[in-house]
């Protein structure tokens, strides 16, 4: 399964380990939903400060080491279903595909953007998740994202607003850039150090990680 290949290396030669952990993301990805759903009470059982969640556009990563999406490959079928097992076993609603998706997350990651600037990363990001994998409706399309704003009490207009700001574009660039350099290829991938966990399977894995980094 895709979600289960390993990362064969840390961040860029030379490149300076941030400090703290950070989960980076992209709405588009179903695996991150999944992440996205657990990683903070993983992080809370294991008594560990919260990691930082990051925006990230993931066609930006993709195009920078020549990868693509598994949903556009032979392995859909069994990563859909794959996704919807663990989704199961997690207690979550059933899994509900958009249509189209994967889709456009331009917009939607420009305003996930705007609200980790505000401080309502975690809230925004979940709710959007859970429109586009437990509602199956499509983050492409503003009226969509707006929904899932509304619910962490972010105005349609200033959304509007901001996602068409050259200070937010500039920012998801910069983030994904930054996540890029650090060695992240794909979502979800936590960051511990210049450590990079790639995938829902090896969330437990940077969660152990942390716990020895202290």
């Amino acid at each position: 399964m895709p979600d289960l290949e390993i990362h064969p290396g840390g961040a860029a030669p030379g490149h300076e380990p941030e400090r703290g952990v950070a989960f980076h993301f992209d709405l588009g990805s179903p695996y991150a939903y999944l992440s996205a759903e657990r990683i903070s009470r993983l992080f809370a059982d294991a008594e560990l400060p919260q990691p930082e969640w990051k925006p990230v556009l993931l066609g930006g990563l993709f195009a920078r080491f020549d990868r693509g999406s598994w949903a556009e490959t032979a392995a859909r079928e069994e990563g859909m279903r794959e996704v919807e097992r663990r989704a199961q076993a997690q207690a979550l609603q059933p899994i509900r595909w958009p249509d189209p998706w994967p889709g456009d997350m331009l917009h939607a990651m420009r305003v996930a953007t705007y609200a980790k600037s505000i401080g309502r990363t975690v809230s925004f990001a979940l709710a959007a998740f859970r429109q586009a994998f437990a509602g199956g409706r499509d983050l492409s399309v503003p009226d969509n994202v707006a929904i899932a704003a509304a619910a962490c009490e972010l105005h349609p207009n200033a959304i509007a607003k901001a996602a068409a700001s050259g200070s937010v574009k500039r920012k998801l660039r910069e983030e994904t850039d930054r996540a890029g350099d650090r060695g992240v290829f794909g979502v979800p991938s936590v960051v511990v150090g210049d450590e990079v966990f790639w995938g829902d399977d090896r969330l437990e894995d940077a969660v152990a990680a942390a716990a020895r980094a202290g």
